[in-house]
């Protein structure tokens, strides 16, 4: 049946969720771990929960082991970080010095700034990309950019222009225009 949509009568979409719906997943290990205790075969625990025979072989292997507990909890999915918790802090805490701070000549952050500072605190190098993707992920940072403005801007002085210039320049009042 390669190729087919459907696998132990669970759609793909519906087993994709699934994966990461912890208490399902636990939920079916323990159906599982019932189903030993009674004497049910491997591969008749593998067809009535929809899963492999080979994930139905460790989940025996451990459950032989250590009886239900050893099948309550897989665990976290996917890689641990390589900053822990405490770290990022020490990052978020040297960031928010600003770049001066951190030896920098301008007080404008940069990936290539970032992840310098999080190696100089934890002795991890990253990448830019991953540089961001901590910035974004863990810390929910975001990108700001500076506003370009002159230096000799007069906020004032432009406020004052528009008021009392630009609506002669202009013409007035868009109503008050003949057509």
């Amino acid at each position: 049946m390669a190729g087919s949509p459907k696998r132990g009568g669970i759609d793909n979409k519906t087993a994709s969720r699934a994966r990461r719906d912890f208490a399902a997943l636990k939920r079916r290990r323990m159906r599982a771990a019932t189903m030993f205790a009674r004497g049910k075969r491997q591969v008749e625990v593998a067809d009535a929960l929809g899963v492999s025979r080979a994930t139905v072989s460790g989940w025996y292997r451990a459950w032989s082991q250590g009886g239900r507990a050893a099948l309550a909890g897989a665990g976290r999915a996917g890689r641990r970080p390589r900053l822990t918790d405490e770290q990022l802090g020490e990052v978020a805490a040297a960031l928010v010095k600003g770049p001066r701070a951190n030896g920098f000549a301008t007080d404008l952050w940069t990936l290539a700034r970032v992840g310098e500072v999080i190696e100089a605190t934890t002795g991890v190098r990253y990448s830019q990309t991953q540089t961001w993707e901590i910035l974004r992920r863990r810390l929910g940072w975001t990108r700001q950019r500076p506003a370009r403005r002159a230096v000799e801007r007069d906020d004032e002085a432009i406020a004052t222009w528009v008021k009392e210039q630009w609506r002669s320049i202009r013409g007035g009042p868009a109503g008050a225009r003949h057509g």
